[in-house]
This record gives structure tokens, sequence and C-alpha cells, in this order.
């Protein structure tokens, strides 16, 4: 080995901190090696959001909520399957046992997190929590990182808001209160930057203060420094090969490997072979998210499993850049005065529903009938009130979405079907039957706006009906719509302690994964907000434990 640590991390997104300040406290020696030129990950410019049962924020504020009720809702939503074997219900036993004592951990180390006030679990089932069990960063000061801020990932919001308050904006023409939040965010902004400091939120401030706890705590970490190959002597994983001014550097580890790299959204060779249909131009991934080290696992003989699944997030492609690039429309689809509908003009899913669903459903109604993309369509009364593709509310979009038909119109919905290449007669029909439900109030064909979380994805200021309004004031507009993503969902997988396993159940030694690397805990679906950076924190927390010398020793509740 040209150099020796005891813990080697192999990227820098979501967990692999988490992990360091583990082993770090444990009095171990941790290098985290990023491949790229920046920190971060995919977490750093996400919502930065951690799906945690049982925390210590919901018992603080007398939310009810327990590891029973949280296990009870993983099996009613996720099931048991032979072919998810990234979550067995004993990694889930240890999901719900874990992820709240990886919050105590954090917040020890002194990491500053809080709990949305409101965002709803997303399926209607046993040991659902309305309230939500989100927890998120507090705003952190990215100036404190000196001359890491340059390193760091930077975030989707350049605001000093609050995620909370980043749901008020879209309502800033309508609502004396969101104005008010809005002046209360721009006047903290301005103070701070006035004050010398740079308040950023959601994922980047979760990541910075990752970052931040990490360096203090004498993790060394190397950017730009991508894994070539994982070091494998007598079955056990002892290290890595890295490169260091054009030659192969041996780094090895005396207590482990941890992969934490990423999924495989940016590698289109890969997403043939395993998602065939999508693609890396409908991804909000970091660029390291291109999958080599779930590769490299398998060349030393992991098993690997979940691979079609996919964290599915809506986008839409408005011109302005080239290539386009992805915005998500999750929101955008769940307000009223809109529906999804397929390129022969058929509705065919609950538009108001998780974005893994979202996308889920897009897919597979495209095997039946043509909906990649499908179109998004809206009358005035949306534009009028709604943000769209990122655009603020109000018909006045800019001039490259009509020269390059990103945006069709027409004076009827017959007209608009024209320009869409839709069949009118059925879009006429698909839509008159929509506005049947939207004036009864219920949608009997697909229950938008039944559950709490259907109706929390809707317009806040129309309580009866937050989801749910008539198409039927020209002109009529329409989007494309496309199965975007947030990351893959399968890779290698790993035992309740987070170890590498073979095909055949036995422990690659040595050897850890954690997020996006790994075939998810969550299996086919995701429970709620966070849930794949809420366990790639926890197996992250969980891998460092076992490899600072918990060994098999601990265990979860039965």
């Amino acid at each position: 080995m040209n150099e020796t640590f005891d813990f080697v991390v192999v990227g820098s997104g979501g967990g692999s901190m988490c992990a360091a300040l583990v082993m770090r406290q444990a009095g171990k020696s941790v290098l985290v090696l990023e491949k790229t030129e920046l920190v971060g990950g995919t977490t750093a410019i996400s919502g930065g959001v951690m799906w945690i049962p049982d925390n210590r924020f919901m018992k603080s504020q007398g939310i009810g909520d327990s590891r029973e009720q949280a296990i009870t809702y993983l099996d009613a939503t996720i099931g048991d399957r032979d072919d998810t074997p990234g979550t067995s219900h004993k990694r889930r036993l240890a999901y719900v046992e874990e992820a709240p004592a990886m919050v105590d951990f954090l917040v020890d180390q002194g990491i500053r997190l809080r709990r949305l006030p409101s965002w709803p679990d997303y399926y209607d089932a046993p040991g659902e929590s309305v309230p939500g069990r989100t927890v998120v960063s507090e705003l952190f000061d990215i100036n404190r990182l000196g001359k890491w801020k340059s390193k760091l990932r930077p975030g989707f919001l350049p605001l000093a808001a609050n995620l909370d308050e980043a749901m008020e904006l879209p309502y800033v023409k309508r609502s004396w209160p969101s104005k008010k939040v809005l002046a209360r965010i721009l006047g903290r902004t301005l103070f701070t930057r006035l004050s010398g400091r740079h308040l950023a939120t959601a994922g980047q401030a979760l990541q910075g203060q990752m970052l931040h706890a990490a360096l203090a705590a004498g993790v060394e970490i190397r950017t730009e420094a991508g894994v070539k190959e994982l070091l494998l002597e007598d079955g056990r994983v002892t290290g890595v090969v890295t490169d260091k001014a054009g030659s192969a550097w041996r780094i090895g580890a005396r207590s482990g490997v941890l992969i934490n790299a990423g999924g495989f959204s940016r590698n289109q060779r890969m997403l043939d072979q395993y998602i065939p249909g999508t693609s890396v131009q409908w991804t909000n991934t970091a660029p390291g998210d291109t999958g080599e080290m779930i590769e490299e696992a398998v060349r030393i003989g992991a098993a690997i499993a979940q691979m079609e699944e996919r964290v599915g997030n809506p986008v839409a492609l408005p011109p302005g850049e080239t290539p386009a690039k992805p915005v998500i429309v999750h929101g955008d689809i769940t307000k009223p005065h809109s529906i999804v509908v397929d390129q022969g003009g058929e509705r065919y899913m609950r538009e108001a529903h998780s974005y893994f669903e979202v996308c889920k459903a897009m897919r597979e109604r495209d095997r039946q009938s043509p909906a990649v993309p499908s179109w998004l369509v809206m009358d005035s009364q949306y534009l009028d009130k709604y943000m769209l593709a990122g655009s603020m509310p109000g018909r006045k979009k800019p001039k490259a979405w009509h020269q390059e038909r990103f945006l069709r119109s027409g004076a009827t919905l017959e007209a608009l079907a024209d320009d869409c290449g839709i069949p009118p007669d059925r879009l006429r029909a698909t839509v008159e039957r929509f506005n049947g439900f939207a004036r009864s109030g219920h949608d009997e064909d697909f229950q938008r706006g039944d559950h709490a979380y259907s109706r929390w994805l809707g317009d806040a200021l129309e309580p009866a009906s937050p989801t749910l309004g008539a198409i039927e004031r020209g002109p009529f507009y329409a989007i494309q719509v496309y199965p975007g993503d947030v990351s893959t969902f399968g890779g290698i997988v790993t035992d309740e302690y987070a170890r590498v396993l073979r095909e055949d159940g036995s422990v690659i030694a040595g050897l850890y994964a954690t997020g996006t690397s790994t075939a998810s805990v969550m299996g086919r679906t995701s429970p709620g907000a966070g849930g794949s950076i809420g366990p790639s924190f926890t197996w992250g927390f969980v891998a460092a434990k076992h490899a600072a010398g918990a060994g098999d020793g601990y265990s979860v509740r039965a």
C-alpha cells in the first residue's frame, strides 16, 4: 500500500460524513474519496429531507409515533418479495431502530436539525403518519467552511429560506401571509450577507454541516479522486486503488471500505441494460451518478438486485439550455385545473400521488399506449394561479417556450389537441369526465384528493378541493412531461449491518455500502419524503458502528 487509513469512504453524498464522524469518535482514521471536483453528491442539490420514524423532534412536539407503528407502515407498503433482497424484514427492523439513533448521534455532534411542520406519508396504510416523519437541516452559514466553501456542491435554492418557507413562495401573488414570508426571506438573506454570512438551505445546508463537522473531526477528504479498483485479499476487501498524478495509488483500509458513490442515472449504457426506455437527459442527479462502483463490487463477487427501480420524479424540458435542463414538475401536475394524459388523450393515473408512483405509472402506461412523454393539460385559470416548469404564475412565458413549441396552446380543447397531435374527441371526452369529478369533489377514477398527501400536494388556498378543479376556461395549454428521476434505487445487496453480500448470502468481509449504490431498504417504493437520504445516512451510521468494533453484537428489537 502507498498509504493506509482505518476506514475509506468512496463518495461524499448523504451518509459518507455521518459514517466518518462515527469512526472518528471511535478514534479511527478516515479518508473520504470524491471523484468529482465538488463534495456533497446528489444530497447537496436535493431538498435534504430524511424520512426518520419516531424521531426526537416528533417526540418533543407531542406527535405520536413508535418503532412498532413505523414497521407496521413499512411492512404494509413494501411487503415481502423474493425479488427485493434489499428490503428484508430484518433490514426494515434495523432501519426503524437505527434511523432515530442516527439522528440523535448527529445532534450530539452539533448538527442542527429540525422537523418540517407538515409532510404526510405517501400511502394510505396502517401505521402512516399524517403529520409526517421528515427531518431536515437548519439553515447553515457555508462561509464557516472557509476554503472548502468553493468545494461544496451548490444547492437548488439561493435564498436563505427554510423548506417550509420556500413552499409558500408560489402563493406570493395571492396570499398576504405568503408575501410576509417572502419579505422575511429576503430580509434574512440581505441581513446575513451584509453581516458576512451566507446561509444555505435544504440539501446544501445539510451537507455543508456534515462537511464542516467532518473536517473539524479530522476526516481527510480528497476531491477528484475516483476509485478505480477494490483490493481483495483472501476474500476480504483491504483497500482501494485510486489515481494520483496519472499513476495507480493503493490505499489500505484496516477496518473496511464503505461504498456510497450514488446510482447510475448518468450512465446511459447501464440504463439501457437495467431500465430501458429511460434517459440520462431526464435526471436531476449530481454528475458523479455513473454507477462504476456498483460494477466494481460485482467484479469482486457482490450480489446486486432491484436494478430496474428508480426514484422517479416527473420533469419537463423547457428550452434555454443545450441540452435542455430537466425541471421537476411534480408540484405542477398536482394543482387544480390540470390533468396528465397519454399521447392518445387518455387519463391514466392519480396526478397528486408521490413522484415515485407518478413516474412508475407513466412507464407502465407506456407499455400499453404511448405515454413517454405524456401531456400536462391545463386551462387559463391554471396559468394565472400556478407556477409552471419553474416560471412564476401568469400567462406571460419566455418567447422560446412558444417558438420551440414547448408550451402548446389552443383557443379550444380541440385546437389544443390538434397542436399536440392528440385525437380531439378523445381529449374532449377525458376532460369532460374529469370536470364532472372536479365539480362533485370526488375523483371516481383515481381518487385524486382523497388521501392527506394528495391534498397536501395541491393548492393550500383552496381547502375545499386543493387538487380538483375543472378545466374549462380557454385558452388551453399543454406541455410534455417525462419520467425523470433523482437517482436509481437498485444496486449492491447488503445485510442489516450494511455489509455487502455475495449471491449465496455470505458476507464480503471489509466491504460496506449505503445510499443509492445499494438495493434500497424501501424496495420498490418510497414511503415518504426522504426515502433515499434517510437510509443513506442510517446505513452509513450502521456500517461505521460495525466497522469500528461493534460487530454483530448489537441488535434491533424484535
